[in-house]
């Protein structure tokens, strides 16, 4: 598995070797590595303080309430690419902040995280998704490159191996670019929808051509397929990676962490250990074929998927340099691998968990844990957890408490209500984990309780109030009153700001954060935009015998056929005290730094805080938090992440704040830095939208006084 490095640069394409970002920042996370480290030095803890905005570049296209910006940027040649909240691209003068272009997507749809790039030496392109589309464009106009794809895009919902028409397929994380490929994943459907597979393909950079296909819900004959029903490769969806991947460039292997299966939180569909959902893959980026795998959750039914790239590193142990692959998880651990074989570098242990007694169900006997480091999330939820923030918080909390059922790690959903403690955005989060060349990992974590209640999906009085049930309940709840935490909208009052025709053609096309779905019928799109505008049922006498008629659960269902599953749960929803604080007694968002080397911890402190609670003398409390940190060789961390809109700086040596900043909006995002004029500047995208906070669209940079 071993190239030679000048094979490297022989094989043409970019072949920048696994290094640290320097002058630019110039793979998504600083490197191919995933590291979040920059070998900068100007920025130290002696002058970190004298930290001034360099400049502010505003994007003009927020739209307040239902944007964010979650781009982390990159930084070549004094050129900075960065999308917007309405996921246009865009160029600036990194010295500057002075725009260059801008490019504008046919039908955008979602949230961007980042780009990839490519170049030969000649040219430069950016890769980027939108929606079911991967773009190639010109890094100098921001003109599609008409040679590629289909004049400048690839569909990414074709070649799937199965008819993948309407359903949700959103690239909005960059693939990993490999010599001539790029190598991408997507963001699937979760809910009890049909989904998309979600294999993982490599395609040309330079034409566009399909080049290679793992298959993530094996095939027939496929080494995996067994952990499966044998016709789940033709109707389960999900297992697909949307976290973005890591390439170890000198040895050819791509990390994939790849995601759960769809239906999330019921699985009587797809009995099995359900591989190569929940797994980390190492996979030869020449051709697709698998070198090993680990799976960090059997049958997952509780939204458990690797939640980031994994870092690549290197750790001593007894005088010799092993190198290695961290996967931080949303449950708050962190499996460490040899990157070569797969073989774990601290022990792993089973642990049995509770069987299901929900229909159908059939839960796996066991998880595995590992032994260190140890968790850098709590992981049980007792009364002694429950807030006791004021009096009026605990008893609320504790009636509720009582109600639900008794947490243990991997407790199965219930129509009870299940407690997910760390709650579904981790743990660790999208915003993903930093690495310095000693071994050390710095990862920041939410430690926030969420709740899991199970409904069942028959029982509606019209065919519309079914597909509700059906398909969207999940985020808009029950009684459609939305999540604001999350910028999803009520739908309550749908008819005074929208017409019928728009709501009919944003359930087709989707908007923002919202999927198409196409793959409903007309008539079911139809229905469910009258249940939202408020039209009266018909009056016939067999109106909920045809409304049961459309989600009977069939057991005996044909080969290869999906059919809607028995439950659905209520939505993604935060356990808030009724001030709407968190459940759980502090702290509500961690950072922490890890000594890879020994699995011990070298230090752990609260990130961010509430200023109302801070100016009554609350000691800090952290918040949940979004976001990735950066490392830099001069000795500062930088990370935003927190709701309370402040970027900060600590000390990695000790876990000691250094400096903040508040900013115009939530920087939801992994900051970047780079070096432009002899300056060293530290930008982070300031979106908000998240948790509640106002929206933004302005990306600022730092440096010092000139």
């Amino acid at each position: 598995m071993r190239l030679p490095l000048l094979a490297l640069f022989a094989a043409g394409g970019c072949s920048c070797l696994q290094a640290s970002a320097g002058r630019d920042w110039p793979v998504y996370l600083g490197d191919k590595a995933a590291s979040h480290y920059s070998t900068l030095t100007q920025v130290t803890p002696a002058n970190v303080t004298q930290l001034e905005v360099a400049w502010t570049f505003n994007t003009g296209d927020l739209r307040e309430g239902s944007t964010q910006i979650q781009c982390n940027p990159l930084i070549l040649d004094g050129v900075l690419y960065g999308t917007t909240p309405q996921t246009k691209v865009f160029a600036l003068d990194a010295a500057t902040g002075r725009e260059l272009w801008r490019f504008a997507p046919e039908n955008p749809n979602g949230l961007n995280r980042g780009l990839a790039t490519w170049t030969d030496g000649t040219e430069r392109r950016i890769l980027f998704g939108n929606g079911q589309w991967l773009h190639a464009l010109d890094a100098k106009t921001g003109q599609l490159i008409a040679t590629f794809g289909n004049g400048g895009r690839v569909d990414l919902s074709q070649g799937l191996g199965r008819d993948a028409t309407g359903l949700a397929i959103q690239a909005n994380t960059p693939g990993v670019v490999f010599r001539d490929l790029i190598i991408v994943g997507f963001r699937a459907g979760e809910g009890p929808a049909p989904a998309a597979p979600g294999h993982i393909r490599a395609y040309s950079v330079r034409t566009g051509e399909l080049v290679w296909t793992f298959h993530t819900i094996p095939h027939p004959g496929e080494p995996g397929h067994e952990t499966w029903p044998a016709d789940a490769w033709q109707r389960v969806g999900g297992a697909n990676v949307w976290t973005g991947m890591t390439l170890d460039e000198e040895r050819g292997l791509v990390f994939c962490p790849v995601g759960s299966a769809a239906f999330d939180f019921w699985g009587g569909d797809r009995h099995g250990d359900n591989l190569y959902a929940n797994t980390l893959l190492a996979l030869d980026a020449a051709t697709g074929r698998k070198v090993w795998h680990y799976q960090f959750v059997r049958h997952d039914l509780w939204d458990r998927d690797p939640p980031s790239p994994p870092n690549l590193l290197t750790i001593r142990r007894d005088g010799r340099e092993i190198p290695a692959v961290a996967q931080t998880t949303k449950s708050g651990h962190v499996f460490v691998f040899h990157r070569e074989t797969g073989e774990p570098l601290f022990p792993i242990h089973e642990i049995a968990v509770p069987t299901s007694d929900l229909a159908g169900e059939l839960t796996a006997a066991t998880q595995p844990v590992p032994a260190k480091p140890a968790a850098f999330a709590r992981q049980h939820f007792t009364v002694n957890e429950i807030t006791d923030r004021t009096p009026e918080a605990h008893r609320a909390v504790l009636q509720q408490f009582a109600r639900l059922r008794p947490h243990t790690p991997y407790m199965p959903p219930s129509r009870e209500g299940t407690i997910i403690f760390p709650g579904y955005d981790g743990g660790a989060e999208w915003g993903g984990s930093a690495v310095d060349p000693a071994g050390v990992l710095y990862v920041n974590s939410n430690e926030m309780a969420w709740i899991l209640t199970m409904v069942e999906t028959g029982g509606a009085a019209t065919p519309g109030e079914q597909v509700y049930r059906q398909n969207c309940i999940g985020c808009h709840g029950v009684n459609r009153e939305g999540n604001p935490a999350a910028s999803i909208p009520a739908l309550t009052d749908i008819g005074q700001r929208l017409t019928r025709e728009q709501v009919f053609e944003v359930i087709t096309k989707g908007r923002g954060v919202m999927p198409p779905w196409g793959f409903l019928t007309e008539k079911q799109r139809e229905a469910v935009t009258g249940f939202l505008l408020g039209d009266a049922p018909p009056n016939r006498p067999d109106n909920s015998a045809k409304a049961a008629e459309w989600v009977t659960w069939m057991p005996d269902r044909a080969p290869g056929v999906a059919v809607p599953p028995p439950y659905t749960h209520t939505g993604y929803n935060r356990w808030l005290d009724p001030e709407g604080y968190p459940a759980v007694k502090p702290p509500w968002g961690t950072l922490n730094a890890i000594d890879l080397n020994t699995g011990e911890y070298r230090w752990s402190v609260p990130l961010g805080e509430y200023p109302e609670l801070a100016a009554k003398g609350v000691p800090t409390t952290g918040t949940e938090n979004y976001g990735g940190p950066l490392v830099t060789a001069g000795g500062v961390l930088f990370i935003g992440a927190t709701r309370d809109e402040y970027f900060r700086a600590f000390d990695p040596k000790t876990g000691r704040e250094l400096w903040r900043f508040k900013l115009p909006a939530g920087a939801y995002a992994t900051p970047a830095t780079y070096e432009a004029g002899g300056r060293q500047f530290i930008v982070i995208a300031c979106g908000g939208g998240k948790m509640g906070t106002k929206s933004g669209d302005a990306y600022v940079a730092f440096a010092l006084p000139k």
